[in-house]
């Protein structure tokens, strides 16, 4: 097992980045895309991550489940995950209002962290995992917000804790911050 995270702020070039470290591997990859086309500007931005992957690339599409690519994944040598930030969101979007920072669905959904990263540790595949670093910016305004920023910023560092290498990248520039 090869856990990578690939973090930094929205719009860094933390994807295109773990891409290439998926296509440099040249072995067999299996994208996880986590995003949903919700509207028309996400519509546009899942397809312009589409045509930047290689043809030979297998694909899956996860929604709340994070693990739900394990099957698909068993004739790959690399899995990139793109990205966990997305996957919290969904997750986060599909509790009504009134269960906002419910400690219930915090540990729900920490627990699925939990056992995801049991999977990938018992995995002989590297794992590629995408994820926004919110702990650099300000407390949001709202309590989603907060409540986003709280179980993200323990889902990555649960995730940077049991990987072997963690990547920081910043207006395009990788700089290797583990392993």
């Amino acid at each position: 097992m090869s856990l990578i995270v690939v973090t930094g702020g929205v719009r860094s070039g933390k994807s295109r980045f773990a891409e290439e470290l998926a296509a440099e591997s040249g072995r067999r990859v299996l994208y996880v895309a986590t995003g949903q086309a919700w509207d028309a500007e996400m519509r546009t931005r899942i397809e312009l991550h589409k045509k930047r992957r290689p043809d030979d690339w297998g694909c899956v599409e996860v929604g709340e489940r994070l693990s739900d690519y394990t099957d698909a994944s068993a004739h790959y040598d690399v899995v990139l995950i793109d990205c966990l930030s997305t996957w919290v969101s969904n997750r986060l979007m599909n509790i009504s209002e009134e269960e906002w920072r419910s400690e219930e669905h915090t540990a729900a959904l920490l627990q699925e962290a939990e056992a995801w990263l049991g999977q990938v540790q018992a995995s002989s595949q590297t794992v590629i995992a995408v994820t926004s670093e919110v702990g650099l910016g300000g407390v949001a305004m709202n309590r989603l917000g907060r409540w986003f920023a709280d179980v993200l910023g323990d889902v990555n560092q649960m995730s940077a804790q049991q990987a072997s290498t963690v990547y920081a990248v910043l207006s395009g520039i990788p700089w290797r911050i583990k392993g």
